[in-house]
């Protein structure tokens, strides 16, 4: 039998069930994975607040890494592949997936860090180099520059040629964010205004923000003209409340940008990237860390270090027993 981390209804704690290995069919493979990362949409499935969730009960997880072990009519990957992946169901032993979700891995990365490339390190990418239209020598400021996906960012847009300014939320955090190549870091916490911690240091030219609410207003306010705020998420609890006439005269764009929409909307772009970012990974410019690693039956702990706050880096799940 299978293991998997399942959510039996809307609320429900992440618990650990078995069931059979399932078949693939026509352009299908069954994955053995052996990690999965943990992300916010994680949380947001459970509260029934995400956007592509399955119907509950839900097998969790929506990316991960490992080996192919059967494929279904029409698939080119075969056996023994070493893929990652991004779909619904990747918190188990195996797991069916189409595909086209599926992607090879350089024979330099490890699952474990495979795991959690995809959703984060794509989401900085394709939206720094797509609608942030980011270019070397321009300022960046990145909030939650110490989360899963936060730290992508800072990384990708220091290896880009951008001056980056980190803002975390304890000096604890700082560390992680200086060594992804930010050049300045920013303790939220210990500034009374944000705003004007971030303007001191010039203005900038994008906003990174996972984070929105108050953090998010303060850094729109930190933008130049024709600067861009790129919405990214809203760990903050709530989206920022953005004064769209500060947006007009300033000529500033206001940019939401959900990943995975990209399937539909532009899937050569977001496969163009994905490519990329393992280009750049492969060439040894990018050095993703795993920041916490537990077991599969130790899963509810990294949902409680993503919902407190309290991860640095991604949150990977591995399989080995």
């Amino acid at each position: 039998m299978s293991r998997i981390i399942q959510i039996a209804r809307q609320g429900a704690a992440p618990e650990l069930g078995r069931r059979a290995p399932p078949e693939p069919g026509p352009g299908q493979v069954r994955l053995r994975l052996h990690a999965a990362a943990l992300n916010f949409a994680d949380l947001l499935m459970i509260e029934g607040r995400y956007q592509d969730a399955p119907p509950f009960p839900l097998v969790a997880g929506i990316e991960g890494a490992g080996v192919v072990e059967a494929a279904g009519e029409g698939v080119a990957l075969t056996p023994g592949t070493r893929v990652a992946v991004t779909g619904p169901g990747t918190l188990a032993d195996h797991g069916v997936f189409a595909a086209d979700l599926c992607i090879a891995v350089p024979d330099r990365m490890s699952l474990a860090q495979a795991a959690g490339f995809q959703i984060a390190y794509g989401t900085s990418h394709l939206a720094l180099t797509g609608p942030g239209a980011l270019a070397a020598g321009q300022r960046v400021v990145v909030l939650g520059a110490a989360g899963g996906v936060g730290l992508t960012a800072v990384e990708i847009a220091s290896v880009l040629g951008a001056e980056v300014v980190a803002v975390v939320r304890g000096e604890d955090k700082a560390a992680p964010a200086r060594q992804a190549g930010a050049a300045v870091v920013i303790d939220s916490a210990a500034e009374p205004d944000l705003r004007a911690a971030l303007r001191a240091h010039g203005p900038a030219d994008i906003v990174y923000d996972p984070v929105g609410d108050a953090a998010g207003l303060a850094a729109f306010g930190a933008l130049r003209t024709g600067g861009r705020h790129l919405l990214i998420g809203f760990a903050g609890g709530k989206p920022p409340a953005l004064p769209l006439n500060h947006a007009l005269v300033k000529n500033i764009a206001i940019h939401g940008f959900y990943w995975g929409g990209y399937r539909q909307l532009d899937p050569a772009a977001l496969r163009a990237s994905l490519t990329a970012l393992f280009a750049l990974f492969d060439q040894g410019r990018l050095n993703p860390t795993l920041g916490t690693v537990l077991p599969l039956d130790r899963a509810a702990e990294g949902y409680a270090l993503l919902r407190d706050r309290r991860a640095v880096g991604k949150v990977v799940i591995t399989m080995t027993e």
